[in-house]
């Protein structure tokens, strides 16, 4: 018995399968064929946990064999405009009153500065801040990160008291360090503060000054400053705040300034700096903010402005103003 010829011309086959017109193109083997081509990609997609969306753009961006599609280049260049857009937390001056060492006073050589309730003095210092509850949280991303989370950073966070005084510098209140502290950010980047709803005192809108660190060990030296800042409270929030017990100097001193005439937010009315508030007067406010940074720049802020060494307004803010910047 003869042995039968093999045949060693395989037919042309396309991801294991014959392709129904041989002669012609992939891009020209029929909508059938197309659609079993799709159809085997988005479980292909779904193997490695990709949504129904992405297997859209697949379809749509990619002709069978051929090149991405106009699509596929917009959503591309869409989402590099979109990550272009965050921008640095705008650079501030950390006022005459930091505490940081820059100007007198420095907190944070002093053990126990690295702490979540930051309402009480420590160490030596016996006092306690009262006022309306506040949780400040801070969420510091890394822009030469791709605006990823910056996480073991470390943030220092300084304010005034209901009378609008600040600790280590105020009369009466030079040897208190309350409303001052340090976090070190979580996996998220995240810090949070137990403190007070600060005062508003003449010229200033209601606000709060950090400094961001690389990391714990470097706080006692502002050279190594990732960035220095101020979060702007809603002026909603201040005037329910004001209306309590304690802080009736600061109904005048709120309504004589505004986001846009500060001298501090005057440049966007605040917008990169206004914070998110929720909560009550009873239970207290939370007060959130996102705060890009970015370790390619250099900050010009910190320190205090010239001339800015006294405390404000005597003491507090139903005194003269204080100094511009604080």
């Amino acid at each position: 018995m003869n042995a039968r010829p093999i045949d060693v011309t395989s037919p042309p086959t396309y991801e294991g399968r014959r392709l129904p017109k041989p002669d012609e193109e992939l891009v020209d083997q029929g909508l059938q064929f197309d659609v079993v081509t799709i159809v085997s990609r988005r479980n292909a997609l779904r193997l490695f946990g990709l949504g129904a969306s992405a297997v859209g753009l697949a379809a749509c961006s990619t002709a069978v064999g051929g090149t991405p599609s106009t699509t596929a280049s917009s959503a591309s260049s869409a989402s590099s405009t979109s990550g272009s857009t965050s921008t640095e937390i705008p650079d501030e001056t950390a006022g005459p009153y930091p505490g940081d060492g820059s100007n007198g006073a420095d907190v944070l050589e002093q053990s126990g500065v690295v702490r979540q309730d930051i309402r009480s003095s420590f160490g030596g210092a016996t006092g306690t801040a009262e006022g309306v509850p506040m949780t400040l949280e801070l969420t510091v991303t890394d822009l030469a990160n791709g605006g990823a989370p910056f996480a073991g950073v470390a943030v220092y966070v300084w304010h005034c008291d209901r009378e609008g005084r600040y600790s280590l510098y105020s009369d009466g209140i030079t040897g208190e360090n309350y409303l001052r502290g340090v976090q070190v950010a979580d996996d998220s980047g995240v810090v949070r503060f137990t403190s007070i709803v600060p005062a508003c005192y003449s010229s200033r809108w209601p606000h709060i000054h950090f400094e961001v660190y690389p990391d714990q060990a470097s706080i006692t030296d502002t050279a190594s400053l990732v960035a220095t800042s101020q979060v702007a409270l809603p002026q909603s929030t201040c005037e329910t705040v004001y209306a309590t017990d304690g802080y009736s100097a600061s109904v005048a001193n709120l309504q004589q300034v505004s986001l846009t005439s500060d001298n501090v937010f005057g440049d966007d009315g605040g917008a990169r700096q206004l914070a998110t508030v929720s909560g009550d007067v009873t239970s207290g406010y939370t007060v959130s903010l996102t705060v890009p940074v970015d370790t390619r720049t250099t900050t010009t802020g910190g320190g205090a402005p010239g001339g800015g060494g006294g405390a404000p307004g005597g003491g507090g803010p139903g005194g003269a103003p204080p100094t511009q910047g604080t």
